[in-house]
């Protein structure tokens, strides 16, 4: 019997990934840039309560994930929820969904972008910022694409930068495990807010998902490379967290514009400053280049169906990429990094990406048990998690990301009107 999702046809994509190259794609997407900008904002919201935020967190990404693995097995195209919302809910669900991702991911770019300036250069963030996004733009442009190799070796680097600061942290004198104690300061809503932050760390990982053309028995293969890929980086995550709340405590982490760089500075190894600037840099730079790639994708997605201006699905003849997505994407990420701030960004990138998952949790709902649907808890926690996550970030957070939303249904619903009106 045919795999769910099977490939096939002389334009299919042939299926070379494993299960090993699945998962480390899965941490190249997930592991690092998130940790090095997101603890930061969560412990400010959580306090003593981030481990509990982080748990949280994860729980919610893997029902997500799950969901849009069984999706992707079934529809084993470009565009992903944009994709599972049409096909399952009908094509505002699907549209409403791409808005979400397009909106969502470009503050995550910004929120990368700054990232960058803040390990690199924290006199001069935003500056450093919009000269990232401009470069990388360029490299997309020319056509040049992050290679497997590529990813094996920032997954590679970042781990080894992240131990480097574990080690430091935890075996420094003045480590204390009493400030890892969840005290009154952790309120329910702070750490549903944290929650909610904390999940810009674990975005990417529903990039296995989209493997389902590429990977050998998708169906098997990609929930289980989620649930490894997943796990490995929680234990990452909160091994980190750990080390990191041991020196600083909840308060210092709350103030650090760069939490891991001021923890080993804290914990007495000046020497590692620079390496953890440097680990975070290229981190960042990583999920940068692929989010400003998949953005443009999705961008270029919604304008060969006409829900963005057309204008944007050109492709350029000789590189093959899609150059007015690309330049369009550029030029706001390039205007946000040189405006926001990365905690504002964080949190509306979270608020966007929740939605859009909220969407693909519906859309498994749907799923008939033939069509391998997942326990039927999983879509529903999902769903549940992400709504409640979303609406608990903070309020200024909530109020721009929900006119955000109503402003794509709106230019929606008055496309299709004017549409519909031309139809008559």
């Amino acid at each position: 019997m045919d795999t769910l999702g099977a490939a096939k046809g002389p334009g299919a994509m042939k299926r070379r990934l494993g299960l090993p190259d699945a998962v480390v794609i899965g941490l190249g997407s997930m592991i690092g840039a998130g940790i090095f900008a997101a603890l930061g904002p969560a412990a400010d919201a959580a306090g003593s309560g981030l481990l509990a935020a982080l748990a949280l967190a994860a729980v919610v990404a893997y029902c997500n994930a799950t969901s849009s693995a069984r999706l992707a097995a079934l529809y084993p195209q470009s565009g992903g929820t944009y994709v599972y919302g049409r096909e399952r809910l009908g094509d505002f669900w699907g549209y409403l969904a791409g808005w979400a991702f397009v909106v969502g991911k470009t503050a995550s770019c910004a929120a990368m972008a700054l990232t960058v300036g803040a390990y690199l250069w924290p006199g001069q963030t935003h500056a450093v910022a919009v000269a990232a996004v401009v470069a990388l733009t360029a490299v997309n442009y020319a056509g040049v694409r992050k290679s497997a190799l590529l990813t094996r070796v920032i997954v590679a680097v970042v781990l080894a930068v992240l131990a480097a600061v574990a080690v430091a942290s935890l075996t420094f004198s003045g480590a204390d495990a009493a400030r890892l104690a969840i005290g009154s300061d952790a309120t329910v809503g702070g750490v549903l807010q944290a929650a909610g932050l904390l999940f810009f760390a674990f975005a990417g990982y529903a990039r296995i998902a989209t493997l389902g053309e590429e990977v050998r028995d998708p169906a098997r293969t990609i929930p289980r490379a989620i649930a490894i890929a997943l796990g490995t980086t929680l234990a990452v995550y909160a091994l980190v967290a750990v080390a990191v709340l041991t020196v600083l405590g909840a308060g210092g982490l709350a103030d650090a514009t760069a939490p891991l760089s001021d923890a080993v500075r804290a914990a007495g190894a000046d020497w590692l400053v620079p390496v953890v600037r440097v680990g975070g840099a290229v981190a960042a730079l990583g999920s940068l280049l692929a989010l400003i790639l998949g953005v443009s994708r999705t961008t270029l997605a919604m304008a060969r169906d006409r829900h963005l201006p057309h204008a944007l699905s050109a492709v350029h003849p000789h590189s093959g990429v899609p150059r007015r997505a690309e330049l369009a994407v550029g030029t706001v990420v390039a205007l946000l990094a040189a405006t926001a701030d990365v905690r504002g960004a964080i949190g509306f990138s979270s608020f966007g990406v929740l939605a859009y998952y909220a969407i693909a949790n519906a859309s498994a709902w749907t799923l008939a048990p033939e069509e391998g649907r997942p326990n039927a808890t999983v879509p529903l926690v999902g769903l549940a998690g992400c709504a409640v996550l979303a609406f608990a970030l903070p309020l200024t957070t909530v109020i721009s990301g929900t006119a955000i939303l109503i402003l794509g249904a709106a230019v929606y619903r008055s496309r299709t009107a004017v549409t519909s009106s031309f139809r008559r």
